[in-house]
């Protein structure tokens, strides 16, 4: 079923107004007709399934047939990704919203090779949310999860600071006990958790020195050496099926 974002605003009397860039998708692109079903959800973070009832010049009208029950997770994850090199921020992005990232921040540390200008960080963010909202429409997602500005190592400990929990995985943390025991603390009270992910180079031991003393508790994610590009998805993993319950 294809799947739309709208405003609150555009919810009246059991029927939605759909307008904009979406109008033509929905018209040209996909080549919809009234009568057909589509997924709607709005700004805040409602599920409807809806039957369009017509398809004008600007506008889209549809009736509400049922509210959907919501495919959000009940934790809020949170991935603090160091700037891997190439366009595999793309595809990090991508997955971490397919697994129910909350929110991905692009983070700058001692290792990360790609340097950005002002301008080429502005269009790499437009770029990363165009992505995150695909991504966010293909799962069936109830909200799309924003890509942040590329923060400095020290801004996102800061930033950090606010969770529940966080965590750094790290090649050189040795066995899994921390990892088995913070996986086990994360009850109901916990609803918010950060990962922080290094770039191709990994964390510099002084970086992680200064997550420890903000509170960030280094996890082994097992003998093998993940690349940026995995990492940051494994860990998402076992969240994501941490929070539906399945152990």
């Amino acid at each position: 079923m294809h799947h739309f974002f709208i405003s609150s605003e555009a919810v009246k009397d059991g029927r939605i107004t759909i307008t904009g860039s979406d109008v033509n998708h929905i018209k040209n692109a996909l080549r919809m007709r009234a009568g057909e079903t589509l997924l709607i959800t709005t700004s805040a973070e409602e599920d409807f399934r809806c039957r369009i009832l017509s398809i004008e010049e600007k506008q889209v009208e549809a009736e509400i047939l049922s509210r959907e029950e919501s495919r959000e997770l009940p934790m809020r994850f949170y991935l603090f990704q160091g700037l891997p090199k190439g366009d595999k921020m793309e595809w990090i992005i991508q997955k971490a919203v397919e697994l129910g990232v909350y929110q991905v921040i692009p983070v700058a540390t001692k290792n990360t090779v790609v340097k950005l200008d002002a301008k080429r960080e502005k269009a790499k963010l437009e770029r990363w949310q165009a992505i995150a909202e695909s991504a966010a429409k293909q799962s069936g997602r109830g909200r799309i999860p924003q890509v942040g500005k590329i923060l400095g190592f020290q801004e996102a400990l800061q930033w950090a600071a606010s969770l529940d929990r966080a965590w750094i995985p790290y090649e050189k943390e040795e066995g899994m006990e921390a990892t088995r025991r913070e996986l086990a603390a994360l009850s109901g009270e916990v609803t918010s958790v950060g990962i922080f992910i290094g770039p191709e180079g990994g964390f510099d031991e002084e970086e992680i020195r200064q997550a420890r003393e903000a509170g960030i508790q280094p996890i082994s994610l097992g003998k093998r050496i993940l690349r940026t590009e995995t990492a940051g998805l494994a860990i998402l993993s076992l969240l994501m099926m941490k929070a539906e319950g399945a152990f």
